[in-house]
């Protein structure tokens, strides 16, 4: 009698699972954030599970109880601690972050067929740079900042593309937190807006809208 065939294990599910791993490998640093551009790329062009293992294959067990070696610091402005390494996940899917938090000094954002948003309008910033890397294929990354906020953008898209909107009065203080935004997207994209706390995208733009006619009023146009 001949036996049943095992049941496969979907590809797309593995891929998920590795992609996770790959990114908790990053969090334990046994991998650089180069490393983990390249592999995420294979990840996503891996046609076979044999593929997808042998990206997982060469590195070391992490152990269930083991915690991140991220070192932290007290903030002067806030007394809050920062941590140095974040990871936000977005797979076939949706990651948040929003409200009251502490962003670590180094944001790394995977988005694959999924989506992340970042609201930093009532984040509580460490000193220096905090900086956000997104690595997005067929996803993207949205990223709303406060007035206030000294924003760095610099970033890759290929078929897809990095932008930012929102019309406020530049930061004045020499001293405000600066937010460089970077990484590399695929078929997908990054969109940082500058919004008010409690203010929707609609009544963004509808403020810009008056902004621009009062300035043109002022100007005689």
């Amino acid at each position: 009698m001949a036996q049943p065939s095992p049941v496969p294990v979907p590809l797309e599910q593995t891929r998920e699972r590795i992609i996770q791993q790959l990114c908790e490998h990053f969090a334990y640093d046994n991998l650089s954030a180069e490393a983990l551009e390249e592999r995420l790329d294979r990840a996503h062009g891996a046609a076979t599970l044999d593929d997808l293992r042998a990206l997982v294959s060469d590195l070391p067990v992490v152990a269930a109880d083991a915690t991140p070696g991220a070192r932290t610091f007290v903030g002067p402005a806030t007394g809050a601690h920062v941590s140095e390494r974040q990871i936000i996940i977005g797979i076939m899917g949706g990651a948040e972050k929003k409200g009251v938090w502490t962003p670590a000094k180094q944001i790394y954002v995977v988005a694959m067929m999924g989506g992340a948003e970042l609201d930093f309008r009532e984040a509580r910033f460490g000193p220096g740079v905090t900086e956000v890397i997104v690595f997005a294929i067929m996803g993207g990354a949205e990223i709303i900042v406060p007035p206030g906020v000294h924003v760095d953008l610099n970033g890759m898209a290929v078929m897809g593309g990095f932008g930012q909107t929102g019309s406020v009065p530049p930061p004045t203080d020499p001293n405000a937190p600066v937010l460089r935004i970077g990484g590399f997207c695929l078929m997908g994209g990054v969109e940082v807006s500058i919004r008010y706390p409690g203010e929707r995208s609609r009544d963004a733009r509808q403020r810009e809208k008056l902004d621009r006619q009062e300035k043109k009023r002022l100007s005689g146009g």
